[in-house]
């Protein structure tokens, strides 16, 4: 926010008619969950299995175990529910992560420190957050993620295309955010104050759509920035890209290693279901490019198709 709303303003967004308002925010988010709620029991089989693999779960929660989007503490779980992170401040980030890396990959493996590279890597998202909180902060978004848990009959879920039924929980949630920020009247206020001396560390984590965002700067007395680090959404879902991919690739590709279209389909759905912050997730639906190769163990490649 670089301003502050006018009465105008405010009044556009909960009653103007020349684009939806908030009511009608709230009423489209409810519809679109009801939608995705039938699409489940309809598809159960598949929902429930494609991509389901054990994982921990990242995210932040304020101190009554609710979601918090901004200023929350930072609490992680295994893939059965058991606190791998106990709600530590987000200034101390460094002292619980590492981040691997791959000589295959440009992308880093975020994990806990205390659980090591192969066992402390955590899912970040919708799915994640609606796993390790204990409430929702908003009732209608609390009762759907009650509706959630008790459909899904786990304490943790682990099945990749349940992220799409949590995003859309997260949206009604946010819906009613706004709709209370709008009936506030401290959002026509303008007493917006900077105060304090200038530091020269920050350290700032939100639960960004895609999950749980990192930004890290140190300056020196010019204000020039000296160190950098980032650990973005997409980073921290980076292992679990990957074990969806695998996932597909050792339950579709046939006996024989032949690529077909319906698997490079199913690889696609598998990456999407994160939001990754990538080339591939600004393309046109269907069309995102791919490359994939199949080897024997002897390293002979056995089946090569492109999606350009």
């Amino acid at each position: 926010m670089h301003k502050t709303l006018t009465v105008k303003e405010k009044d556009f967004f909960l009653t103007g008619n020349e684009i939806p308002n908030i009511d009608t925010m709230l009423e489209w988010s409810q519809e679109i969950i009801t939608f995705i709620k039938q699409y489940h029991e309809q598809h159960r089989e598949l929902t429930d299995t494609f991509a389901a693999f054990p994982s921990g779960h990242l995210g932040m929660v304020d101190e009554a175990g609710n979601l918090d989007m901004y200023h929350g503490r930072l609490r992680a779980i295994d893939s059965v529910g058991n606190i791998t992170l106990p709600d530590v401040p987000t200034d101390d980030y460094q002292q619980y992560f590492r981040e691997g890396v791959e000589r295959w990959s440009y992308m880093k493996f975020p994990y806990l420190k205390e659980l090591g590279r192969e066992k402390g890597w955590n899912r970040v998202g919708p799915l994640a957050r609606i796993n390790i909180c204990t409430a929702m902060p908003t009732p209608l978004a609390e009762q759907e993620r009650q509706v959630f848990r008790a459909f899904t009959g786990k304490p943790v879920n682990n099945s990749t295309l349940y992220s799409h039924w949590a995003r859309l929980i997260e949206m009604l949630h946010c819906a009613e955010v706004m709709n209370d920020l709008l009936h506030d009247p401290e959002i026509l206020s303008d007493d917006l104050v900077r105060t304090g001396e200038p530091r020269l560390e920050g350290i700032g984590i939100i639960e960004a759509p895609r999950g749980t965002l990192t930004h890290h700067y140190q300056v020196d007395e010019k204000g020039m920035i000296t160190r950098c680090n980032l650990i973005v959404s997409t980073t921290h879902n980076n292992e679990a890209m990957n074990q969806a991919v695998k996932w597909v690739a050792s339950n579709v590709i046939s006996q024989k290693g032949a690529i077909t279209d319906g698997m490079l389909n199913q690889v696609e759905v598998a990456i999407r279901a994160y939001d990754p912050c990538l080339s591939c997730a600004t393309q046109a639906l269907g069309q995102m490019p791919l490359h994939v190769e199949v080897y024997d163990f002897t390293h002979h490649l056995i089946d090569e198709r492109y999606r350009s």
